[in-house]
């Protein structure tokens, strides 16, 4: 990483700099491997219902720049599943997700949780797949009335 990234919980005042990465990781990250009115379907414009909740329900860790910009998060819920798991597209490739999923995965450890699944987009195979993670299925999801192809993926930590 050129400069230092910290990794914290996150906080209720996080919600909208991580709703902003998600749509930015999305839209601009994402772009290589679905079109246009997909990226639209999985991340639209306007408010999220549930967003907040959904984001702080279980483990939520964020990075954050030295003076405390956000520019990743990831989050896992009791039962091992990541949920989230997006970095800003001026971060991408600089170690965030990396340090974000290492210390997921301890958490993961720590917490006696012995299988991490996921559903991977096209865009974030190639990451989990680095990281040790099986392809379980591809599978097509509904979001707003459009198939989104991703991949159910784990990995089992014993």
């Amino acid at each position: 990483m050129s400069q230092k990234i910290r990794i914290r919980p996150g906080r209720p005042r996080d919600a909208a700099a991580c709703l902003a990465i998600f749509r930015a990781a999305v839209h601009v990250t994402a772009a290589a491997t679905y079109t246009k009115e997909e990226r639209d379907a999985w991340a639209p414009d306007g408010p999220l219902p549930g967003w907040s909740e959904r984001l702080l329900a279980d483990t939520c860790l964020v990075a954050t720049t030295w003076w405390g910009r956000p520019v990743g998060f990831m989050t896992m819920g009791r039962d091992g599943h990541i949920d989230f798991a997006y970095v800003h597209p001026d971060y991408t490739g600089r170690g965030v997700a990396s340090a974000l999923y290492h210390r997921i995965e301890n958490i993961a450890q720590e917490q006696g949780i012995s299988t991490l699944t996921t559903q991977s987009s096209l865009s974030a195979l190639p990451f989990f797949t680095r990281h040790g993670w099986s392809r379980d299925a591809r599978q097509s999801v509904i979001r707003h009335g459009v198939a989104l192809t991703n991949y159910r993926m784990s990995k089992n930590l014993r």
